[in-house]
């Protein structure tokens, strides 16, 4: 399967892991989107201060210039991205056929335990409430791949990988 993966979520519901363990599945690249964010990004973030659509543009762009150059070498791999509204998947995914989307789909409760629990990310619990209230889920034209996270990340990762299969 030479396709791209874009895994995408709120902060919390475990994009970093399971895109990892799906891109090792893959035998392919792996780019976690958030050290892509200018560092003027990352410290807004730190101290608690959500992210403005200017903030979030260089961002999503350097995203996009990643998956862009995977597809220029007809290379596969797997990025995460929040990816909250449609307006910054149409940046990253936008009409790019080969472009997969996977949305990790949880509670609210379910992740805020799970970022009250985590201790080396700069994203703060306090910004869950601005990231939900942000969220747009992916349409059904833009044929995502929707996951529970409630289950072992291998397990996510193997839904996604038969969920993929039937579609590329």
């Amino acid at each position: 399967m030479k396709t791209i993966v874009v895994v995408m979520g709120v902060s919390g519901s475990g994009k970093t892991t399971v895109a990892g363990l799906l891109a090792e599945r893959l035998g392919c690249a792996f780019q976690d989107g958030d050290d892509l964010h200018p560092r003027q990004n990352v410290e807004k973030m730190r101290s608690g201060t959500p992210l403005t659509d200017a903030d979030r543009l260089p961002w999503l762009q350097a995203i996009a210039g990643k998956v862009d150059s995977w597809r220029e070498r007809g290379e596969a791999g797997v990025v995460t991205c929040s990816s909250l509204k449609r307006a910054y998947r149409d940046i990253i995914v936008g009409g790019r056929s080969d472009v997969a989307l996977v949305y990790l789909k949880g509670s609210k409760q379910l992740i805020h335990g799970r970022l009250t629990a985590r201790t080396s990310h700069f994203m703060p619990v306090g910004l869950l409430d601005s990231q939900f209230a942000t969220l747009q889920e992916p349409a059904e034209e833009e044929r995502p791949v929707i996951v529970d996270i409630g289950p072992a990340p291998s397990r996510i990762v193997d839904e996604i990988v038969r969920r993929l299969a039937t579609l590329y």
